[in-house]
């Protein structure tokens, strides 16, 4: 303001000093032509530093817009108000003085208006910028692990390839002298493939409450593997069967208890109820496929369900400690004891009981990071522990299935990426830890919201 200012007080004063002469001494046509002459140069000269400031404004701008490009950080907002003259971190204060000068001088705005108007600071905008981030990555997390509670529909599509490798060695004789085996050796194998196509669909009730509903369909392929054809120990046999249906169809519904603040994560409640809506494997009949090899019995049919009802009740938490999301999740699950017409596999024997599968604990634990606001990776261990299954024939007493309890333990890895178009891809990769645990499950989800 000082720069623009001063040329005009310059002319200001020769022209009242030209006037004063003119009055005292009178003044000639040449010395007003000279005077006006003068002023003309000043106003060109005024011109051209308007023209210099609004350069140097211009200039100022750049740099606000290239240090937010660059991610720079700034003093608090409390810092930034003490400086002089609202000094802005990495802006020179010469620059801004000129810049500033130039929005007085266009006085075309009020007060007000240029309050309004005036960009923010360089840290202020940042700091923005990095809360919107956080809140996008975090989304992003989120969706993977509980759902977002949005007044939207969602479409979630995914399929998931399993593959199971199970060998079993069959010894059926005795030790002679503590060290010779007298009788047969067998070893039985089985290789299970199962895809799972499933569509899912949910709507956010409210910010807090969100209902689910899922219809899974499965293709099953195994290969049932066995020594002994023929009498011959080294001639092996080889069965394969195919099955394919809908599985079983689940409904739930999730609340969140508690929005992350600075003292309590994400707490979210989730429960889902399961019918039996699949194949039960119970009273499927072993055949003997290979009439050369009395060793090999397989299932005249391979089941796509459990056969009971089933309710899950988990609860999960998440934390944001930015760039790392920790998550984690315990759930257990009830199966409903159910009374069945046949469960023995024995053909052309009916065997009726009341079968109550085991129930299931589940754990699970890991994090996640967000690259960006697109994509993010995911690092996580899950374990679930199921007892043993025990069945009561009509007017028995209960007895326990021998070898029913497991311990499935798998280590998983996950991407996720959102496309321009809205869809969110995850893709997971799980390497089974335990015996019980599938050898991998690799599964790839889409999901869209309406």
């Amino acid at each position: 303001m000082r720069m623009a200012l001063a040329p005009l007080s310059v002319a200001l004063m020769l022209a009242l000093s030209a006037s004063a002469q003119a009055g005292e001494e009178g003044a000639s046509p040449q010395d007003f032509k000279s005077l006006h002459q003068r002023m003309l140069d000043m106003s060109r000269e005024l011109d051209a530093q308007r023209a210099q400031i609004e350069r140097l404004r211009d200039e100022v701008d750049r740099l606000e817009l290239a240090q937010r490009g660059r991610g720079l950080s700034a003093p608090p907002t409390d810092t930034a108000a003490a400086a002089p003259d609202g000094a802005q971190q990495g802006v020179p204060r010469d620059a801004r003085e000129l810049a500033e000068d130039a929005r007085r001088k266009a006085g075309t705005e009020t007060d007000g208006e240029r309050s309004a108007n005036a960009p923010p600071q360089v840290g202020q905008a940042q700091r923005e910028e990095d809360a919107q981030r956080r809140e996008q990555e975090k989304a992003l997390v989120v969706r993977e692990h509980a759902p977002l509670f949005e007044r939207k529909f969602t479409l979630d599509a995914g399929f998931s390839y399993s593959y199971y490798d199970r060998r079993q060695l069959a010894l059926s004789g005795f030790l002679a002298l503590d060290a010779i085996f007298l009788g047969s050796i067998n070893l039985d194998q089985t290789k299970a493939s199962v895809g799972t196509f499933e569509l899912s669909g949910r709507y956010g009730l409210s910010d807090r409450l969100s209902v689910e509903a899922s219809l899974p369909y499965v293709y099953r392929d195994s290969r049932f593997v066995s020594g002994g054809a023929g009498g011959a120990s080294s001639v092996v046999s080889e069965v394969r069967m195919r099955s394919q249906g809908v599985g079983d169809a689940s409904v739930a519904a999730y609340y969140q208890w508690v929005k992350e603040s600075q003292r309590w994560p994400d707490i979210v409640t989730s429960l889902r109820v399961r019918a039996p809506t699949g194949r039960d494997p119970f009273g499927l009949k072993l055949i003997q496929p290979d009439g050369d090899n009395n060793n090999l019995n397989i299932p005249e049919a391979l089941p796509t369900g459990s056969g009971v009802w089933a309710a899950t009740f988990n609860v999960s938490a998440l934390r944001t400690y930015d760039p790392v999301i920790l998550f984690g999740n315990i759930g257990y699950t009830y199966n409903r004891p159910e009374n069945f017409g046949d469960i023995s596999p024995v053909a052309e024997q009916i065997s009726p009981a009341r079968v109550a599968l085991g129930n299931t604990v589940q754990l699970s634990g890991g994090l996640a990071i967000a690259l960006n606001d697109r994509s993010a990776v995911s690092f996580s261990v899950a374990t679930a522990a199921t007892g043993a299954t025990h069945t009561t024939a009509p007017g028995g007493p209960k007895r326990r299935v021998a070898g029913s309890s497991s311990n499935s333990t798998t280590l998983n890895i996950g991407a996720s990426y959102v496309l321009p178009s809205g869809w969110t891809f995850n893709g997971q990769l799980a390497a089974g830890l335990t015996p019980d645990a599938p050898n991998f499950v690799f599964s790839l989800r889409g999901s869209r919201s309406f």
